[in-house]
């Protein structure tokens, strides 16, 4: 992997990241651009105990253009876009309408290929194996900035999840605290610990999916399934098989199969309402859209641990939640009075028929 850095014309950072050592990244962005404004604050709940971002700024944030107008695409002749480069690999860049900045925390785009009407998907292993990498040393930087605690880095896919460009990419929040669902797992993996005498609450979940009936996809470093009380309809858990807290400490086997793993468990999602008008593939074609999901890298966060009583970054593990919310053919999933009310999950498609659904959709 070659990594470039360089800045866009309003000065936020840009990185390509290549697969060939010789590639030469010195195109300027042409665009005049004014240097960036933004008006990002993190405010507290103070009954609640957890934060909200408010970016009244991005109101005005590019939505749905049309293909030919895409800031994602690479610059082709006067189509100036946010990749100053007429091709890319893999590509990170500084959001311009970020939710976090600043002393606020740091928001990334990462552009997966420059193949407009691809999906994650159609990567090939080698191209999803340089995306690891990018996540990766993404991580590995945000975390040396004096303002973030915990990295995050996802994938939001499909209209239906709420995605304003249809170019594949996916983003990277650096926050300036430990999220909310982060400290829940803290909380419960200290109470597991201490009422345990010492095991970890992540293995003990592992050993029991890998047990179960609810497995998907198993390799030789990773493992895939739907956990027992599943929040969304088609809902899995990909975790490495030997406890890491983050992808920083992921070893050259489990980088090395990730790919093959990881991109059979999307194309499996994008199989799941076949024969019900769905599709086949991740480009476009006839029948129902892609399957909108939501693809999303747990890590320990890097800040202190106090108050998670015998808890180090090291008990953490590190784990992507793939799931959608699609819930059959033509219908989604909407989190109403219960779900968005009071934090309660109603859950209309059993896990273990979810687990089923997805092993019935191996490919040959």
């Amino acid at each position: 992997m070659k990594k470039t850095s360089t800045r866009l014309a309003d000065g936020r950072e840009l990185i390509y990241y290549d697969l060939r050592d010789d590639t030469v990244r010195d195109a300027v962005d042409r665009r005049p651009l004014e240097p960036t404004v933004t008006t990002s604050e993190v405010r507290r709940d103070a009954l609640l105990g957890d934060a909200v971002a408010v970016a009244s700024h991005r109101q005005g944030r590019t939505y749905h253009p049309p293909a030919d107008e895409c800031p994602l695409c690479p610059t082709q002749g006067e189509r100036l876009t946010e990749i100053p480069d007429s091709s890319y690999d893999v590509v990170v860049f500084e959001n311009r309408f970020p939710s976090l900045a600043g002393d606020s925390g740091r928001c990334e785009v990462v552009c997966f290929t420059s193949d407009h009407d691809a999906s994650f998907a159609d990567l090939t292993e080698e191209q999803a194996r340089l995306v690891l990498d990018a996540w990766t040393d993404r991580t590995s930087e945000l975390s040396h900035l004096s303002s973030v605690e915990q990295v995050f880095c996802f994938e939001n896919r499909g209209e239906e999840i709420g995605v304003t460009l249809g170019h594949p990419h996916g983003q990277i929040y650096a926050y300036p605290f430990t999220t909310p669902r982060t400290a829940l797992m803290l909380r419960s993996l200290a109470a597991h610990k201490d009422a345990t005498g010492g095991e970890n609450l992540f293995d003990a979940v592992l050993e029991r999916e890998l047990a179960g009936e609810r497995m998907v996809l198993e390799g030789e470093h990773w493992a895939a399934f739907v956990p027992y009380a599943a929040h969304w309809p088609y809902e899995v858990h990909l975790y490495p098989k030997r406890r890491v807290p983050d992808l920083l400490a992921l070893d050259e086997a489990a980088r090395t199969e990730f790919p093959k793993v990881y991109l059979e468990l999307l194309r499996r999602f994008d199989r799941i309402f076949d024969g019900q008008g769905g599709r086949t593939g991740g480009k476009e074609g006839a029948g129902e859209p892609p399957t909108p999901y939501i693809a999303a890298w747990h890590q320990a966060p890097f800040g202190a641990l106090e108050e998670f009583d015998g808890v180090v970054r090291e008990d953490f593990a590190l784990h992507l939640e793939l799931f959608t919310i699609r819930r059959t053919s033509g219908k989604l999933k909407f989190l109403a009075g219960s779900e968005s009310g009071m934090s309660v999950f109603i859950n209309d498609v059993p896990p273990e028929r979810a687990a089923e659904r997805l092993r019935e959709v191996a490919s040959s």
